[in-house]
Parts: structure tokens; sequence; C-alpha cells
């Protein structure tokens, strides 16, 4: 490889939350920290070149992107994904969850259901609950080692609970599911025979393991593409999530209008600057960085998988078809409760990971892990952890 992921960069003390806010919610000092989704490996060279290019520029005045950032998202998408847009479909905003949170706000009312899947990642019912917006579960079936979509319940829970609104995890978060496209086709033809609008929070869509392809769920058809709103950001694919900066593509114009009128009533406007500089040169120059770095994030994967099996066979692992994040499966330890095992991994093991419970009752006795970190961190976590469950 020609970028070294080995290495290891000392992030505490730079105000990543990852690292820095362990004292503050009372975790151990010495905890190995794999919880948040954000990568320790430094951003693409061509980013850091290109915004220490623009400090030594020194004025940061407002800005907005140009010409030169649509083209290297075109590319990007259409190479990648073969997705094509146009420029003015295109809003950008502070970040997906800003963007989810926005579309509620435009595409329904307080009192409304919005349907998610649980196990989920957790701002989205958050943020619909915070929204006076009604949380519709059709939660995942958990069928062989993999999550399955109940497409009867999901039907079923549109018209007896009255959603309006489907916000969707594509790739699945935590689960690593990698969507079909018949599995994106019937939940489509679900939401347009009752009128429900789409918000598919595709995010982690880069980092998607063969032979699985992702499927941008507005290339489905014409009429998917009128009723939802694609929520991607360069954070995930180049560890830009600090930057606060996404590209959300809404093809219908009233649906956009909407969206940009919630925005407006924010008060947010321009962009981060330095977020269109590293996303425009991330998507120009980063593809070479970003596909070494998936790489050796699969074989961090392939390596936590075998270091389990090999010494606590117990903890089942969840097949990930995407994202850097693995979800472990401790239900085999039928005698510790959800809270137990939880306390086990961050006080005993000393390793911080994001507890199964909050993204669902339908996580209770799974953990999420990160792999998007130097083998070595990633190594001591999982002797750690299986030190101390292989004794249970």
């Amino acid at each position: 490889m020609k970028h070294d992921f080995d290495k290891i960069t000392d992030r505490k003390n730079t105000f990543a939350i990852k690292y820095d806010l362990a004292a503050k919610r009372n975790k151990p000092a010495d905890a190995v920290s794999l919880w948040v989704a954000d990568m320790d490996f430094p951003s693409p060279p061509c980013v850091q070149e290109a915004l220490a290019e623009r400090a030594r520029h020194g004025i940061f005045g407002y800005s907005r992107p140009d010409g030169r950032y649509y083209s290297a998202l075109e590319k990007w998408f259409r190479t990648r994904h073969g997705f094509e847009f146009d420029e003015e479909s295109v809003v950008n905003t502070p970040g997906v969850v800003f963007a989810i949170a926005t579309a509620i706000k435009a595409l329904t009312k307080e009192g409304d259901g919005v349907i998610i899947q649980k196990p989920v990642y957790y701002p989205f019912f958050n943020t619909i609950s915070a929204l006076n917006r009604r949380v519709v579960n059709n939660p995942l079936v958990f069928k062989y080692g993999r999550y399955e979509i109940d497409f009867d319940d999901f039907e079923r829970k549109i018209t007896d609970e009255g959603a309006k609104l489907f916000v969707f995890c594509s790739p699945h978060n935590p689960g690593g599911r990698v969507w079909t496209k018949e599995e994106l086709l019937r939940l489509s033809e679900i939401c347009l025979r009752h009128n429900v609008a789409v918000v598919s929070d595709e995010i982690h869509s880069d980092i998607v393991f063969e032979p699985n392809k992702h499927t941008v769920w507005s290339s489905l058809s014409e009429e998917a593409a009128e009723n939802s709103i694609i929520c991607t950001a360069p954070s995930k694919t180049f560890n830009l999530a600090g930057l606060q900066f996404s590209n959300i593509f809404i093809q219908n114009p009233e649906i956009r209008a909407a969206f940009q009128k919630e925005i407006d009533r924010t008060g947010y406007d321009e962009p981060s600057l330095m977020g269109i500089i590293a996303a425009t040169s991330a998507y120009e120059s980063g593809g070479e960085w970003f596909d070494e770095a998936k790489a050796y994030i699969k074989s961090n994967i392939d390596f936590a998988k075998s270091f389990i099996a090999a010494r606590c066979p117990k903890i089942k692992v969840v097949e990930p078809e995407g994202t850097y994040l693995l979800w472990l499966d401790f239900r085999a330890f039928g005698e510790l409760s959800d809270k137990e095992i939880s306390e086990r991994i961050l006080r005993k093991a000393k390793v911080w990971l994001d507890a199964g419970r909050m993204f669902g009752t339908e996580g209770e006795k799974f953990q999420r892990i990160n792999c998007a970190t130097p083998r070595k961190i990633l190594a001591d976590a999982l002797e750690r952890i299986c030190g101390e469950f292989a004794r249970a």
C-alpha cells in the first residue's frame, strides 16, 4: 500500500469526542475508544494539502461551492455508483443528521408517524421524538446471522399507524447490511403505493465490500427519485466528519423548496469553507487513498472475525456487507444482562464501544465496534474483550 494505515496518530487533546469525552462521560481514562463512527486514520494527503494551502491564503470569508465541487461530486457518484444528477438537485447541509431533521420538518407535521427499522442509528428515533413526531417501528428480522426486512409488517405499520415518512439506513448501521436492489424496489413500491416520502441515509455507501453493490435509492425509478431525499457526505469515506459538510440530493423541486425553507428557518446559510475545500479535493483526488483505506478496513474486519472465533467463539460476529462497523452478538452469554455485558466491556476489559441497546431494544446484548483504526489498536481491544469473556 502507498499509504500507511498501521501508523498510530495520537488524537487525545485534539477536541476529538472519541477520546476527549472520556472523563466527562465517566469512562475509564485508559479505555480503548472504538465507539463513535470516525476513522483513526489521517485524511487523504490531497485533502491535507488543500486545507493547508487555503490556511496559508489566510482569508476565510463566506463561501459557496463552485463548478469544481459539482464536477468532482458528479464524477465520483457516476463512476462509483452509476448515479447521475442535476447540479440544481444538490443541497449542502452541515451534516446528514441535520438533513434528516430538516426533512422531517419539511415533509411532516407534529403528531405524524415516521417509520424506521430498528435496530438503527439512534439519532433517527431521537430526532423524530425531539420534533414531536411519532416513531413507527418496523423491526428488522435477525435471521441466519443477518438482518432482513419484514415487508408485510412494513406495509401494515404504514397503513395502521399512518406513517407519512420513511427514514431508511442504507447501508445499514449498525448491522452492516447492503440492501439489494430487489429489497429496495419492494420498499419503494410500498412507499409509492401509500404516498410515503423517503429519506435515505446513504452516508456509508462508499464502504461496501464485494460482491455486494450499493444502489442509490433515487436510481430505482423516476417515481422513486421524485419521492425521496438522498443523504450523503464525504465524512465517512474520507474521515471528514469534523468539517461539517454533506451532499443532499433532492430531485423533486417541490420537496427541495420545502427542505430549503426549513433550512432558511434555522438561520443556516453558507456551508463551511473548509468543508467545501476538503470535499472537492477528496472527490477529485482521494480515490486511491480511499480504495486502500477500504481494503485495510476489510482486512481488519477479517482479522477481527478470525481472532474472535479463535479466542472467544461464544461472541458471534454479524458478517458486514458494508460500513467499517462490526456488530457483535453476545446473546450466548445468556446469564448476563445487557447492562452487565456493557459494564464488563467498559469497566473490566476497558474498551469503550457503543452498546447495542442504544440502537433500540432490538439491539440488546449486541455491541458495535469501529474497525477503522490501526490494527494494533483493534487487536488490543479484541484481546481485552476476549480475555474478559473467555472466562465468562
